[in-house]
C-alpha cells in the first residue's frame, strides 16, 4: 500500500524542438502564491496562533514559539531594525546554525525587505575556514551580524572584516560591544513598521545565499520572496497532503543551505507546520542527539542525506518502541544530496509495512540554490532511489541531448534567480541566449517514451573526462556506483584519469565504520596502516571488474589516503561535499603516485 491518492499524478508536456532541444511542462496550473513570507506568518498566527511554529531543545525539554508568538517578536525585530536605519542595501550576516533567534532575526529581517546572509557555522568555528567567512563578509557588506553564543565564536567575532559592524548574540558571555538579542525584542514604536512591511514586494530580496563554492568563490545567489512564495506552491501543489494537515519536522539540515533554510523552513511556515530544530547531525558523536530528540518527538515529514537514513535505520533497528513512533504519523520520507542506496530504500519501505500496514511516499527532487531550490520532483510512488521526477508546475525544462539521449538540463520558472550579487558577468554567463538558467547537470529519461516516468540524475556535465583513448567517463555516476561498491568503507573518494590512459579512484576512508569493520588502522607508533584496508578494496575491484566491459566505467587503480579532505585548504564544502579539482590539484603527487606501477601504495587490477 502506498499513499499514492495522497499526491498530484504527473502531467507533463513534451515538445520536441527543431535544433534537437526538448521542452517539458507541467500541464497542471501554478496555484495561488503568497506575495511575501510575511503573509504566511499573519496568516497562521490568526489560523493556528497557539499552535507551535519553531522549537529548540532546551535543557531536558524543549522552547516552543508559537505563531502568534513569533509574529510579535518578529515585529518587535523588526523595529529594532528599523530604527537603526536597516534596509534592502544593509544585510545582516548569520554565522549560527540553526535555532529560534536565528529563525526570528530572519523573518525580521524579511518582514521590512533587509536581506540576511547565513553562512556556514563551520567558517566562523574552524579556524582554517575563516578566509571563506571574510570572503562573504567582504562581498556583501553587512550591517549587522548575529552569532547564538559569543564566547563560541570570539575567534571570529575578531576578524577584522568585522570592524564597525553591529554584533548581536543570544548569549553575549564575557565578549565587549556586542548586543544582546533580548535588546531587539524590546521593539521601537517611534518607527512606521506597517509602512515598511508594505514596501516589500515579491521581487524585494530575502536571501543572498552563497554557494557552496566547489568550482569556484562562492557567489551570492539574489534570493527574492517571489522564488521562495512560489516554490512553497509548486511543492504543494504536488504534495497536497501538506495542505490537507500541518506538518512537523525535526530536522538538522542547516539553513545556510536552500534544502534545509528555504525548502524545509518554508515548508512549515506557508503550509501551518512546526519546525522542531535537531541539534543533532549524522556524525559521530552527536547522532545520539538525534535519536534522544526523535524520542521526545516525531515528524509527520522526514528529510535528511543517504548516510543519515542509514544511520536512522540502523537506530530504528535497535530500539522497538522509536521506531513505532517514527512511523505511525509519517507522510514522507525524503531523500537528498545522492541516491538513497536500495538496501536502506528497502528497510523503510519493510519498517513501514510492519508498523502501520502501508508506505509513506519516498522521494526527491532536484534543484538548486539558484532555483531556490525545487525545480524537478519524483511526487508519484516508485519503488526505488535516484529518480527526480518532472517540472514542477511552472517552470519549463530545456533539455539538450547528446547521442546517447544524456540531457544537459537547463530551467526557466518564477522560482529561478535573476542574478548573483554584484557580480553581472557570472550572471549574464548563467543564462543561454532564452533566458533558460544552465545549470550544468545532466539528466536521463527513466522511459524515452513516457516522459510522466520523469527523469534521472546523471551527473555533472564539468565532471565528466576523456580518457587519452578519447573515451568518456560519466564521472558523476561512476562515483556513486564507487561508493555503492566500497560501503562502508570509502567516506567519500575522487575519479581521476582525466587525460590518462585508465580510470582510477582515490579513496578517503571511513574510519569509523572500519573500526567497527574490524580493519587496524594503525602501527605499534600510531601511523596510518592500511594493507587490510588495501586488501579488501583490491578484492573488490577485481569482483567488480569480472562484471564490467567498457572501459569507461572500469576502474584499473587505486590509493587510499591517510589525510581527510580539508576545509580549510577548500577541498571539502560546508555543506559536504568534496571539490575536487581542489583535492586533485593540492594532492598532485599523490595522483602521480596512483599512475606509477611502481609505487607499492597503488593498488591495481
Amino acid at each position: 500500500m502506498t499513499q499514492a491518492s495522497h499526491t498530484q499524478p504527473h502531467q507533463v508536456a513534451r515538445e520536441n524542438r527543431a535544433d534537437g532541444s526538448i521542452l517539458l511542462h507541467s500541464t497542471h496550473p501554478l496555484g495561488p502564491v503568497a506575495d511575501k513570507t510575511g503573509d504566511w506568518l499573519h496568516h497562521w498566527s490568526q489560523e493556528a496562533p497557539d499552535r507551535v511554529f519553531l522549537a529548540e531543545r532546551s535543557g531536558a525539554g524543549w522552547r516552543e514559539e508559537s505563531y502568534a508568538a513569533a509574529l510579535q517578536k518578529v515585529q518587535a525585530i523588526a523595529q529594532s531594525l528599523l530604527a537603526r536605519g536597516m534596509g534592502p542595501d544593509t544585510p545582516i550576516i548569520i554565522m549560527s546554525g540553526n535555532g529560534v533567534d536565528h529563525g526570528l532575526l530572519s523573518l525580521a529581517a524579511h518582514y521590512i525587505g533587509v536581506p540576511t546572509v547565513p553562512v556556514a557555522e563551520q567558517y566562523s568555528l574552524i579556524h582554517g575556514a575563516h578566509g571563506r567567512l571574510r570572503h562573504a563578509i567582504e562581498l556583501v557588506h553587512p550591517k549587522m551580524a548575529y552569532v547564538v553564543d559569543a564566547d563560541q565564536y570570539s575567534e571570529a567575532l575578531a576578524l577584522d572584516a568585522l570592524n564597525g559592524i553591529e554584533v548581536v548574540a543570544t548569549r553575549t558571555g564575557q565578549a565587549k560591544n556586542v548586543t544582546a538579542f533580548e535588546d531587539l525584542l524590546k521593539g521601537d514604536a517611534s518607527v512606521d513598521l506597517q509602512a515598511a512591511y508594505a514596501d516589500v514586494t515579491p521581487d524585494t530580496v530575502a536571501k543572498i545565499l552563497m554557494t557552496s563554492g566547489s568550482t569556484s568563490a562562492p557567489k551570492g545567489v539574489l534570493t527574492t520572496h517571489r522564488m521562495m512564495c512560489v516554490n512553497q506552491t509548486q511543492i504543494a501543489d504536488a504534495l497536497p497532503f501538506l495542505r490537507a494537515r500541518p506538518p512537523r519536522v525535526v530536522d538538522w539540515l542547516p539553513w545556510n543551505h536552500v534544502f534545509g533554510g528555504s525548502h524545509n523552513f518554508n515548508m512549515m511556515l506557508a503550509n501551518g507546520g512546526s519546525f522542531y530544530v535537531d541539534d543533532g547531525k549524522p556524525v559521530k558523536g552527536l547522532f545520539d542527539r538525534t535519536v534522544e530528540n526523535l524520542s521526545m518527538i516525531t515528524g509527520s515529514l522526514v528529510f535528511n542525506v543517504p548516510v543519515g537514513f542509514g544511520m536512522l535505520l540502523n537506530a530504528l533497528k535497535a530500539d522497538d518502541g522509536l521506531k513505532q513512533r517514527f512511523f505511525e504519523d509519517l507522510d514522507l520520507i525524503f531523500y537528498a544530496g545522492a541516491s538513497l542506496p536500495q538496501d536502506i530504500w528497502e528497510g523503510f519501505q519493510n519498517m513501514a509495512r510492519d508498523i502501520t500496514g502501508k508506505i509513506p511516499l519516498m522521494t526527491s527532487s532536484w534543484g538548486l540554490t539558484e532555483t531556490a531550490p525545487a525545480t524537478m520532483m519524483q511526487h508519484e510512488p516508485i519503488d526505488r532511489s535516484g529518480v527526480v521526477g518532472v517540472p514542477l508546475n511552472g517552470v519549463v525544462a530545456k533539455l539538450i541531448p547528446d547521442s546517447d539521449m544524456r540531457c544537459e538540463v537547463r530551467v526557466k520558472g518564477p522560482n529561478v534567480m535573476t542574478g548573483y550579487f554584484e557580480d553581472p558577468v557570472k550572471t549574464k554567463d548563467a543564462f543561454d541566449e532564452e533566458g533558460f538558467f544552465i545549470t550544468g547537470d545532466a539528466m536521463v529519461f527513466v522511459d524515452p517514451d513516457d516522459v510522466n516516468k520523469g527523469m534521472k540524475f546523471d551527473g555533472r556535465i564539468s565532471e565528466d573526462f576523456k580518457l587519452l583513448t578519447g573515451t568518456w567517463v560519466r564521472a558523476a555516476q561512476l562515483r556513486l556506483d564507487m561508493l555503492s561498491c566500497l560501503a562502508p568503507l570509502a567516506a567519500d573518494l575522487v575519479i581521476t584519469g582525466a587525460d590518462r590512459d585508465q580510470i582510477g579512484v582515490m579513496v578517503f576512508p571511513d574510519k569509523t565504520e572500519l573500526s567497527r569493520e574490524g580493519f587496524d588502522l594503525t602501527d605499534d607508533n600510531g601511523a596510518f596502516r592500511c594493507d587490510l584496508l588495501q586488501g579488501e578494496i583490491h578484492r573488490r575491484l577485481v569482483e567488480r571488474a569480472r562484471e564490467i566491459s567498457g572501459s569507461s566505467t572500469r576502474i584499473s587503480r587505486a590509493i587510499v589516503l591517510s589525510e581527510p579532505p580539508s576545509m580549510a585548504d577548500g577541498e571539502i564544502t560546508a555543506k559536504g561535499n568534496l571539490n575536487f579539482r581542489k583535492v586533485l590539484t593540492r594532492r598532485k603527487n599523490l595522483l602521480d603516485r596512483l599512475y606509477d606501477d611502481a609505487d607499492a601504495a597503488v593498488i591495481k587490477i
